[in-house]
């Protein structure tokens, strides 16, 4: 019996390392896309980055700002500076945005930085070739009603194409982890400001046209890219499930999580990926999830807001 308690009382001894091979080290590559599909997914994107952006170029040169009328955001910055300076809007759209460009290479990414940038720099060079060109309507109720459709459309079009023409959202990605308030509030706080601001430079009637066209712009992007919340919970079914989460780490800075699941026809197990991501975040979402598995299973849904747990991203670079 003595024996027994003092074999009982021995601590166990230590497990023995694993032995891991070398090929078990070496990181799965992703599957590797035809250079055809590739370089055909890089022009849609351009050709609809450009689309956007002429369409922003055109809902301001030809309908906004002839009638003084504003957007929210940098845009209504840029016209208001550009109204007091006299100098080309285009000038101001690319200089106002810059420093953006940084926190949203920061915060999601190059492929974002460079598609933003990219709109931006095309938005800028419509508004100059456009400038010159007469105004379709000098009645400020028609020019803030299609002036914001086009607006709407052209926004809607380049932040389904992985990029943005403001920086505004930026910023309150980030104030957003600091602050009680939703993404969502936030920017509409910046926004009527700025739109306030437009009474005291072109009169308070424009400053009320702005805001029709600020809202129908609004309206717009929501149609555009189906869903203008900020927040989107993604759930994702693949075989390959640990490369795609650790790319979802790796490249978006989201944290993800493993749920189990049972197909119910098959009986199979499978597991379930779940994270939840900016809207501006969702075209690079899906270009990573098809790089590792074309066929997986993707459902992307609109959260009106996200609080508490671990909602934030780590800096990627």
């Amino acid at each position: 019996m003595s024996s027994e308690l003092k074999s009982l009382s021995k601590p166990a001894p230590p497990p023995r390392e694993q032995q891991v091979s070398p090929a078990a080290k070496t990181p799965v590559q992703p599957e590797k896309q035809p250079a055809k599909s590739m370089w055909a997914r890089l022009l849609r994107r351009l050709i609809f980055l450009t689309l956007g952006a002429g369409f922003m170029a055109v809902g301001l040169e030809i309908f906004l700002v002839p009638n003084r009328i504003i957007d929210g955001g940098i845009t209504g910055i840029s016209i208001m500076v550009s109204h007091a300076t006299a100098l080309p809007l285009g000038i101001f759209l690319t200089l106002f945005n810059l420093p953006f460009l940084f926190m949203g290479y920061k915060q999601i990414g190059k492929t974002f930085a460079l598609s933003t940038l990219f709109a931006v720099l095309v938005m800028s060079l419509g508004t100059y070739l456009l400038h010159p060109v007469a105004p379709i309507t000098i009645d400020p109720l028609l020019a803030a009603v299609f002036g914001g459709v086009i607006l709407g459309i052209g926004v809607g079009l380049v932040i389904r194409s992985g990029g943005s023409l403001d920086g505004t959202e930026i910023v309150a990605i980030l104030f957003s982890k600091r602050l009680p308030f939703s993404v969502g509030e936030i920017v509409m706080f910046i926004n009527l400001f700025i739109l306030g601001s437009a009474g005291f430079v072109f009169g308070w009637d424009r400053a009320m046209y702005s805001l029709i066209a600020y809202y129908l712009a609004f309206k717009l992007i929501d149609i555009t890219i189906e869903g203008l919340d900020q927040s989107k919970s993604v759930w994702i079914i693949s075989d390959r499930y640990k490369e795609i989460g650790d790319a979802l780490t790796q490249r978006l800075g989201r944290g993800v999580t493993y749920l189990d699941g049972e197909g119910a026809y098959t009986g199979d197990s499978k597991k379930v990926i779940f994270t939840v991501i900016t809207r501006l975040e969702e075209a690079k979402l899906k270009t990573i999830v098809e790089d590792w598995d074309s066929q997986a299973f993707l459902a992307v849904g609109n959260i009106h807001d996200v609080k508490g747990g671990r909602f934030k991203k780590k800096d990627i670079h």
